[in-house]
Order: C-alpha cells, then structure tokens, then sequence
C-alpha cells in the first residue's frame, strides 16, 4: 500500500512538473519506476498506459485554458505516434541486460538537458513569429515519439525546447499543444508495447495510481502554467533525474567503481545540483527586478510624454 501511495504522489508531481513545463512527466515516473526493480519496457509500458489517462485529462485542462494551437497538434501528433510505435517495438525486444543501462544513458541524457536549459537559459519569452510549418514538426514528432518510447520519456524534454527555441510560439501555448498531442503519442506506445509484450509484467495497481496522481494534477498544472518559475521547476526536476539514473548506471554491469569513487560523485553531483538551483533562483529574481523596473520606467515615460495642461 505505501508502495502504491508513493508512486501516486510521484504521478502527481510528475503530472504537476509536466504540465506546467510541457516535459518530465514520463522521464521522472520511468526513473521511480526502475529505481524500484521494473525491467525498462515494463516501466516505460507502465508510464505510457498511465500517460493515456493523464495526457487526456492534461489535454481538455490546457484546452479549457486556452494553452493549445490545434495546428501544432494536428502536424506533429501522427508522426510522434509513428515513432512511438516503432520504440516500443525496440525496447520490448531488447533483454532486460541490455535495455537498463540503455535506458538509464537516455535518461541522464535528458535530465542534464532539461538542468542546463532552465538553470542557464529559461523559457524565452520574446521571439513570436511565424506559424510553424510541417516539415519542421513532422521530423520533430517522429524522433521525440521515438525517443519517449525508448527512454520511457522524451517527448517534451525533445518536442518543447525545439519549438520554444523557434520562437514561432508563445510559451504557454508550446506547453499546452505538446501535451495535448502526448495523448496519441502514449496510446500509440502502449499499443506497441501490448503488441510486443502483452500484459506481462505490467501491474496494473502501479498504472491506476500514476494514472490518480496525474489526473488529480493535471488541472491545476494547466493553471499553474502562468504562475509559477518553470526555471526553478526545471533545476529541480532535472538535478533529480541526473542523480537517480547516475545512480542506476553505476550500479549496472557496463561500470565497476569503487565505493569512495561513486560516493564523489554522487557529491559532486548534488553539489552541482544546489549551485543550479541557486544560480536559477538569483536569475529568476533578478528577472522580476528587470521586469518591475521595465514596467515602472514605461509609466513613468508615458506619464511624462502626455499632453502638456492648457493654460488658464
């Protein structure tokens, strides 16, 4: 039962990161999962089941708030789908021996990806302009789709910087179609995962209580999306996920390091990990200080540049 209960609350602040990041709901609820002894296609299958409850409930509640281009949507859903498909079909057919660290590099890799982008650069906010076109999306969808279903997470850490990064969407709408368009992405990943594997191993006790927490936060991770510093979410999201699959890959067959060697660099790593939060904490408080001085100063301007009092 405790077990149960702490991967519902894992599913909730996945959910909660995820929506209001537009990434990490797959890759932190896949890292729980094989922390606790899943193989890695079990764990992905079991996240990717889940995901099609929460990216539903997610979806309606970024729709409700007015966070989706249905365009975006409609040009990378397919692709991602497609490429969802054909991951799971690669990991379902990898040994257990053999996919964990595979999946555990992955991971990493994405964790310190989501660390360094919102400890260093944040989400940008000023770069609106074109409409995306397909032949940008639809590449994108396919690799992210693959990628997700492979690592047992991917598809926003892959999908949301590069659009953010094309400057052709306003934040909250990237998060918003991303996670939307993740529900074909998790339907299509559980059909390849059930193709492949059937129902072995999947417990569905741990697919109804990601499935909860997820549900119970989607909403209000929609709302969040406008209210809360994604850059101090994603330091900590990130500095967990590089420090538990750090941990995996050091305790597999491909490393073998002494104890003194892996205790440093798990302090390297949390080390590193604070120094992130902190510095992202001090940005984003030096952003609101620029932003309040901005906003005075164009008052102030606009005070002064009125038309001069008639004179009596």
């Amino acid at each position: 039962m405790k077990t149960l209960v702490l991967i519902a609350l894992v599913g909730f602040a996945a959910q909660l990161v995820d929506g209001s990041l537009g990434m990490a709901y797959g890759v932190t609820t896949t890292t729980l999962l094989l922390a606790i002894g899943t193989n890695p296609a079990t764990a992905s299958a079991t996240v990717h089941l889940a995901e099609i409850g929460t990216t539903l409930i997610s979806g309606l509640s970024h729709w409700r708030f007015g966070n989706v281009d249905w365009k975006v949507v409609r040009r990378i859903a397919l692709p991602g789908a497609i490429g969802a498909f054909i991951g799971a079909t690669v990991l379902s057919n990898l040994s257990t021996e053999a996919a964990a660290p595979v999946m555990a590099l992955i991971l990493l890799a994405l964790g310190l990806y989501i660390l360094i982008r919102f400890t260093f650069q944040g989400i940008p906010r000023d770069r609106l302009g074109k409409p995306l076109r397909k032949r940008f999306l639809a590449p994108l969808g396919l690799v992210a789709g693959f990628v997700d279903a492979t690592g047992g997470g991917g598809w926003g850490p892959v999908g949301t910087p590069a659009i953010l990064a094309s400057g052709r969407l306003e934040p909250r709408k990237v998060i918003g179609s991303i996670d939307t368009s993740e529900f074909v992405i998790a339907v299509a990943a559980s059909l390849g995962f059930l193709f492949s594997l059937g129902t072995q191993g999947i417990n569905a006790g741990w697919v109804a209580a990601i499935l909860v927490g997820g549900v119970l936060a989607a909403p209000l991770a929609a709302w969040l999306v406008r209210h809360i510093p994604p850059r101090l979410l994603g330091a900590s999201v990130g500095g967990i996920i590089v420090l538990t699959n750090t941990r995996s890959l050091i305790r597999s067959d491909w490393i073998d390091l002494p104890a003194a060697v892996s205790r440093a660099i798990y302090t390297v790593i949390i080390a590193a990990w604070i120094g992130a939060f902190l510095y992202s904490l001090r940005e984003y408080l030096r952003d609101r200080e620029r932003e309040s001085a901005d906003a005075i100063s164009a008052v102030a301007q606009a005070a002064s540049s009125g038309p001069e009092p008639a004179l009596p």
